[in-house]
C-alpha cells in the first residue's frame, strides 16, 4: 500500500529565502502555481530571436516602456516565472524593492522551443489569471507568432496565429509592429 504524496507548495517568500540561500544556485528555475519548475536551456536561436525581438520593441516603444528580458515577475502569492521579454511599467528604483506585478505588465513574450509545450498550455493560464493583457508566444518550431488576449474567468478568450503582416499591441494600439522582426532572421 502506498500513502498518497501531497506536494509541498511554496510562496514567493518561500522562493525568494531558497534563491537568498543560494540553493537554487545552480538551476535554473521559475516558480508556477507554488512549484519550483526547471527551464529548458536556452538554445542559440531563442536567445537571437529573443534578444532582437526585445531590442525591436524597445526601439518602436523608446520612454513609454520598460523592456525585461529573461527577469522574473511576480503574480500573486505563488508565482514568479521569467518570461523571455516582460513589457512593464517603468517604475525605476521602485524595481530594487520588487519584481513588476500583473498590474505592472503590458505584454509578455516567450520563445519557445524545448518549452513549447508548457508556453503555449500552462503559460496562458498562468498569466490570463493574473490578469495579462496579452502574451505572445514565438513558436520557434514554426516561425509563427501565437498571440493570446482578452483574458477572463482565468482564460485568454482570444488567440492568433500570425506569420506575417504587422500587429498592434492591446495596450498600444497606435504602434504597429512586424511579425517579421520576431520570427525571421
Amino acid at each position: 500500500m502506498t500513502a498518497s504524496l501531497i506536494p509541498v507548495k511554496w510562496s514567493v517568500d518561500d522562493y525568494h529565502r531558497m534563491i537568498d540561500a543560494g540553493i537554487l544556485t545552480d538551476r535554473k528555475a521559475e516558480l508556477l502555481w507554488g512549484e519550483i519548475v526547471a527551464m529548458a536551456p536556452e538554445g542559440k536561436p531563442h536567445a537571437h530571436f529573443s534578444s532582437n525581438g526585445a531590442d525591436y520593441i524597445r526601439e518602436q516603444l523608446a520612454g513609454q516602456v520598460k523592456v525585461r528580458e529573461a527577469k522574473p515577475i511576480t503574480l500573486a502569492d505563488a508565482s514568479e516565472p521569467e518570461p523571455d521579454i516582460a513589457v512593464v511599467q517603468d517604475l525605476g528604483d521602485a524595481y530594487l524593492e520588487h519584481h513588476p506585478f500583473a498590474e505592472n505588465v503590458f505584454w509578455l513574450v516567450e520563445y519557445a522551443d524545448a518549452s513549447l509545450k508548457k508556453d503555449l498550455e500552462s503559460k496562458p493560464l498562468l498569466y490570463a489569471e493574473a490578469g495579462i493583457p496579452e502574451y505572445w508566444v514565438v513558436n520557434l518550431k514554426r516561425m509563427e507568432l501565437v498571440i493570446f488576449t482578452q483574458p477572463e474567468n482565468g482564460r485568454y478568450q482570444r488567440q492568433q496565429t500570425v506569420i506575417e503582416g504587422r500587429v498592434s499591441p492591446v495596450m498600444f494600439p497606435q504602434v504597429s509592429l512586424a511579425v517579421d522582426r520576431f520570427i525571421r532572421r
